[in-house]
């Protein structure tokens, strides 16, 4: 693609269908125009600094529970584990 100079506009609107009404960046680029990487990087520039650095906190809040409840389950089979053994045991 030749490289096209896109008005302030038109990038807006881009970067308006992809943050408030929820498509695809690869959806609207193609229904648009322009390639994909152009389009997140408008995406990019157009959220604030303090946008990302919300996502960051909660995507690091939602790995921490994640460990969480990996670690509760992995608790669980390995007492479930070990019960299975001691009945298997019994039975013998």
């Amino acid at each position: 693609m030749s490289s096209q100079r896109f008005t302030p506009e038109f990038k807006e609107e881009a970067v308006r269908q992809v943050i408030q009404r929820g498509y695809s960046v690869r959806e609207v680029a193609e229904r648009v125009g322009v390639s994909a990487h152009s389009l997140y990087k408008w995406v990019r520039e157009a959220r604030p600094k303090n946008a990302q650095a919300d996502e960051l906190a909660a995507a690091k809040l939602e790995n921490q529970k994640l460990r969480a409840a990996l670690r509760r389950t992995e608790e669980e089979r390995d007492i479930l584990k070990k019960a299975a053994a001691y009945f298997a045991k019994d039975h013998e």
